[in-house]
């Protein structure tokens, strides 16, 4: 009788263990992700919100000049597409846990390799990937912990942890403009369409890439496939930009003429003829 009733508490217990863990409730701090394509990288960071709740949160909740989760739960990550640049330090591409020593002056950022961490307790500094030193800011009141991405531009990015009135931003980089060039000569493989030589001109003279004979051979590549207003007005504006005023004015001339004939877009083409007006001055 006794094995019995052995035999049906430990069942009960087991049913019940099981039970537990099918029970699903909403955690005190919520998690939360952000993902910021910063060029062609894409960048995401998991977290947990813990708020603040009337607490005192620096050197209270949180202490000073120890190794924090960044966050509550599991440690926050921080995923990258491609290779980055932190605080100016090379990082391959890959997931990471993301910790920090907050103090009074200055806060430590560490990019650790192991991404998988319950907090900060099984933090391993030999597996430090990054440390980097940056200045906290003050800012508004900011009830639940958030990341955000700000000052996005095609090669960078600020990533801002932001909680109570703190504030502690640090730059990702990206190496966009090798990539895409990587990018565009792969699409050259095979290509007879004008848009691909085109885009790939556009992006080159936008950048400002230190490769103006091979954008200037993409750009004439697109007019030999079709020529159009498109790509006789963007190699009109290479031309100026390289000081062959005479040259950007007849092509451009070129340009306005296909564009009315083509009935493109009347606005874009009256730009066009104001730039060679400009560009007539000079000579």
């Amino acid at each position: 009788m006794k094995k019995v009733f052995t035999f049906v508490v430990l069942t009960l217990l087991v049913a019940s263990f099981m039970f537990a863990q099918d029970l699903k409730l909403p955690r005190v701090s919520q998690k939360a992700s952000v993902t910021q394509t910063v060029g062609l990288t894409e960048v995401t960071i998991t977290y947990s919100r813990p708020g603040v709740k009337g607490r005192a949160i620096w050197g209270g909740l949180v202490p000073y000049d120890k190794v924090w989760r960044t966050g509550a739960n599991e440690a926050t990550t921080i995923s990258f597409s491609d290779d980055v640049k932190i605080g100016g330090q090379s990082l391959p591409a890959g997931t990471y846990s993301l910790h920090t020593i907050p103090a009074k002056e200055e806060w430590t950022i560490i990019i650790n390799s192991a991404a998988n961490q319950w907090g900060s307790y099984e933090y391993d500094q030999s597996k430090d990937a990054i440390r980097i030193k940056v200045k906290p800011q003050e800012g508004p009141h900011q009830e639940w912990m958030m990341f955000s991405f700000t000052d996005v531009q095609t090669s960078s990015a600020t990533v801002k942890f932001a909680w109570e009135k703190l504030r502690v931003p640090f730059k990702c980089e990206t190496d966009t403009n090798t990539k895409a060039v990587a990018n565009i000569k792969k699409a050259f493989e095979g290509m007879n369409d004008w848009l691909i030589p085109y885009r790939a001109a556009d992006f080159a003279f936008t950048a400002n890439l230190d490769n103006k004979a091979e954008t200037m051979k993409w750009i004439d590549q697109s007019i030999t496939l079709n020529e159009n207003y498109w790509n006789l007005r963007l190699k009109a504006a290479m031309l100026a930009r390289d000081g062959k005023t005479k040259d950007a004015v007849a092509v451009a001339e070129k340009a306005v003429k296909l564009g009315k004939e083509n009935k493109d877009e009347p606005s874009e083409v009256e730009k066009t003829e104001k730039q060679i007006a400009e560009w007539k001055g000079r000579l």
